[in-house]
C-alpha cells in the first residue's frame, strides 16, 4: 500500500524555483502526500553522488514510499525516463543509473519505462521532465495508482560501474568514491570487507600513499586536526579530519587509491 511519503533528491539547489514547481505539481494530482527532501545539492549532473545519496537514505523510509529522483543530465534525449519497485518502495527517476544501487540490492525489482500521456504533463518539456513526467508519476504512485500502468516493462535498466573493492593476499584493495561537505572522504571499502580481514591486531588504513592507521569507533577518537578512519553510518569506510577536512588536507577525490592491511 501506497505510504503518501515522497521523497526529493536533486542536483536542482535551493536557489531556483524547479524544487518548488515540483512539488506544486505532486500536490496538484495527490494532495495528501508528505514531502520529504533528501538533498537538493547533489553536485550538478554527478549521476554517482546521487545514487549513494539514494543507497544511504531510502532504507529508512516505510514501505510504499517514493523516491523521487532527479540528477540528468541526458534530459531530452533518447534516455528513458523510469520508475521500479524494490524492497517495498518505488523509485521514480531517468534510466542513467540513478538507480543503480537500488537495482544491485539483490531482491526482484520491477520496473518500466513512463510513456503513458495519461501519467505526465502535456506537453512535456524538453528541459524540465522532473516536472512533467517524474512528478507526475511519482505523485500517481504515492496516490495508488500501480507501478505497471505508467509503461511498459524494462528489463535492462542502465547500471552505473560502481567502484567495489577487491581482497588480494591479506590486502583490501579500493577507492575514494565522493566526499561529503564535512570534507570526510567516503571509500569503496565496507565494513563487510573489513570483517574479511580479521587478526590478532587491528588492520591499518591507507589513502593515496598516506598512511592513516587503525580505524576507529567514533571521530571523537581522532585529536582535533587529527586523520582517522572510521566506518559510517551508511556502512562504508571514510576518513576523516577531527574539526577539518581530510579532502582539504590530502588534496585528494574521487578515484583516489585505498588500501587496508592487516596490521
Amino acid at each position: 500500500m501506497p505510504s503518501l511519503i515522497i521523497t526529493l533528491t536533486t542536483d536542482f539547489g535551493t536557489r531556483d524555483p524547479w524544487v518548488g514547481i515540483m512539488k506544486g505539481v505532486i500536490l496538484g494530482i495527490c494532495p495528501e502526500a508528505r514531502l520529504v527532501d533528501i538533498s537538493h545539492d547533489i553536485a550538478p549532473q554527478d549521476v554517482l553522488e546521487g545514487a549513494l545519496c539514494l543507497e544511504a537514505s531510502a532504507r529508512f523510509f516505510p514501505r510504499g514510499t517514493v523516491h523521487l529522483a532527479v540528477v540528468d543530465p541526458g534530459v531530452g534525449s533518447s534516455r528513458r525516463p523510469l520508475a521500479l519497485r524494490a524492497g517495498g518502495q518505488c523509485y521514480v527517476g531517468p534510466d542513467n543509473g540513478l538507480l543503480s544501487l537500488v537495482l544491485d540490492d539483490g531482491g526482484p525489482v520491477d520496473a518500466v519505462e513512463l510513456t503513458r500521456e495519461e501519467y505526465r504533463r502535456s506537453p512535456a518539456s524538453q528541459t524540465f521532465h522532473g516536472r512533467d513526467i517524474f512528478a507526475p508519476a511519482a505523485a500517481h504512485l504515492a496516490s495508488g495508482v500501480p507501478l505497471e500502468r505508467l509503461g511498459p516493462v524494462v528489463t535492462d535498466p542502465v547500471r552505473l560501474s560502481v567502484p567495489s573493492s577487491r581482497h588480494d593476499n591479506g590486502l583490501i584493495l579500493g577507492e575514494v568514491i565522493g566526499a561529503d561537505r564535512f570534507g570526510n572522504l567516503l571509500t569503496s571499502v565496507t565494513a563487510k570487507d573489513l570483517g574479511a580481514l580479521e587478526g590478532p591486531r587491528p588492520p591499518v588504513v591507507e589513502i593515496g600513499g598516506v598512511r592513516v592507521g587503525a580505524p576507529v569507533t567514533a571521530y571523537a577518537e581522532a585529536r582535533p586536526g587529527g586523520m582517522g578512519a572510521v566506518v559510517s553510518s551508511t556502512g562504508r569506510l571514510e576518513v576523516f579530519v577531527r574539526e577539518g577536512s581530510a579532502q582539504a588536507a590530502l588534496g585528494l577525490g574521487r578515484g583516489a587509491p585505498v588500501v587496508v592491511k592487516r596490521g
